[in-house]
């Protein structure tokens, strides 16, 4: 059998078993063991190495297509030095994701644009580099959802594919009030992740005033026993990142946002 035979006979064979990485590289990869002299186990390594890393590329870029992230940013984009209230070491810890392995959750609370969601996001993309679900929806986007789901009798399905994730980052919650079947909808659903699937959580509002958004001071406070039991929560006191040229130029007045208060267990 010629050589080009053989090498379409190889490239048949791995077709046959899906190894489509493998059929692209032979011909180059052959060609190198030859020039360098590798044996037949070096080839072979080399062959299978570029199908894993062409199949971890491919997870990886579908696991971010099903997060929706709003942007991708990460954490070496966040400037640390415009938010000195913001403690970098205990951000760099939790990008270590043992709170998503507890099922644990983390709570950012701030005035808009002072960069809770791109530290969402960017821990949202740690996780997905090691491996881990993760899907994004902000909470107005969230409760309609649900609702639509609970008038067309699947609420139960739609629920369980947001339990799913490793971790769910839920955004801007607190900005718009909540009407009951809203925040009995919402209350289930972190019910049902209580211990079991971390959250991430970003709200502009003080936990004193969720009774408010949520519409029942009662229901407000299951939510936040649940939300808080274990979690972190991180309280962001500056001036908007969207301000922050303007502000170094001195075009701007620095202005303070509202003050989230301090959660305690």
């Amino acid at each position: 059998m010629t050589d080009a035979l053989t090498l379409a006979k190889a490239q048949e064979a791995l077709q046959e078993l899906g190894l489509n990485r493998c059929v692209d590289l032979l011909a180059p990869s052959a060609e190198w063991a030859s020039e360098n002299d590798a044996t037949y186990i070096g080839f072979l390594v080399r062959l299978l190495e570029s199908e894993i890393d062409e199949r971890r590329t491919r997870r990886l870029q579908a696991k971010l297509r099903a997060a929706h992230f709003p942007y991708h940013k990460t954490l070496a984009d966040f400037d640390f030095s415009f938010q000195p209230s913001i403690d970098e070491r205990q951000i760099r810890e939790l990008a270590h994701l043992s709170f998503v392995a507890d099922g644990h959750n983390v709570v950012m609370l701030g005035p808009p644009g002072v960069g809770k969601t791109h530290l969402s996001v960017a821990l949202g993309l740690e996780a997905i580099a090691q491996g881990l679900s993760v899907s994004f929806v902000t909470m107005q986007g969230l409760v309609s959802d649900l609702r639509r789901a609970h008038a067309e009798n699947r609420l139960e399905s739609r629920i369980k594919m947001y339990v799913k994730p490793k971790l769910l980052i839920c955004d801007e919650v607190g900005y718009l009030p909540l009407d009951a079947l809203d925040a009995a909808n919402f209350f289930r659903l972190v019910s049902e992740r209580y211990e079991r699937g971390a959250m991430i959580i970003t709200s502009n509002t003080g936990f004193a005033n969720w009774g408010s958004v949520f519409g029942d001071p009662v229901l407000a406070s299951a939510l936040l026993d649940r939300i808080l039991h274990h979690a972190t929560t991180i309280n962001i006191r500056g001036n908007s990142f969207r301000m922050k040229d303007k502000l170094r130029s001195g075009l701007a007045q620095s202005h303070v946002g509202v003050v989230a208060e301090q959660a305690t267990e």
